[in-house]
């Protein structure tokens, strides 16, 4: 019964140790160092939220920047469906997407006979990207810049903004946040 009551009362103080007082201490030092982060990096505009710097958006209209494919179901960019598509380089169903996704493309700039980059035919492994190449970017410029009126150079000029170059000058790549250059666009124009 001694040992019983011991193995009770081991798992009641780990419980309290694991379960409620180590949330607490990593959730509170969270808010307190990183509070942005730890609130999702919300975008806010006007004090409205208006998305994540982590979460791609799906945009469609040929004045905006349009990100890279979603993997996610039964809608894109559903952060609870984080998935990639698991569909491998020889399977027709992704030929077809990437086929599908090139003939938009040009559908939407027919005079734009650039080679069209990999990131804007292919989900990204979550299927949740919230950025895109900076060739990736260049590539859709020309479309945006005659959508909004825009010179062009201002377009290459708000791109530069929004291109975040790699982590300590070291790892990764450059790339450029969607939500980012498109807010950017929208308050270019006004």
């Amino acid at each position: 019964m001694k040992l019983v009551r011991q193995s009770v009362m081991l798992l009641l103080l780990f419980t309290v140790i694991t379960g409620l007082l180590y949330p607490l201490v990593v959730t509170g030092g969270a808010r307190l160092l990183f509070p942005d982060q730890a609130d999702g990096s919300l975008v806010r505009q006007g004090g409205k939220v208006v998305g994540s710097a982590l979460i791609g958006q799906s945009f469609t209209s040929p004045k905006y920047f349009w990100g890279r494919l979603s993997a996610t179901a039964p809608a894109p960019y559903t952060a609870a469906a984080s998935s990639p598509s698991n569909l491998g380089p020889t399977n027709p169903a992704l030929t077809k997407a990437a086929s599908d996704r090139i003939a938009a493309l040009r559908a939407a700039d027919p005079g734009n006979t650039a080679q069209v980059p990999v990131d804007l035919v292919t989900a990204s492994g979550s299927g949740l990207d919230a950025e895109i190449s900076p060739a990736a970017a260049e590539y859709q410029a020309g479309r945006v810049a005659r959508a909004r009126g825009l010179p062009r150079d201002r377009v290459d000029e708000l791109i530069a903004g929004a291109t975040r170059g790699r982590q300590w000058g070291l790892f990764g790549e450059p790339g450029v946040n969607v939500l980012a250059l498109n807010m950017a666009l929208d308050s270019a124009v006004k």
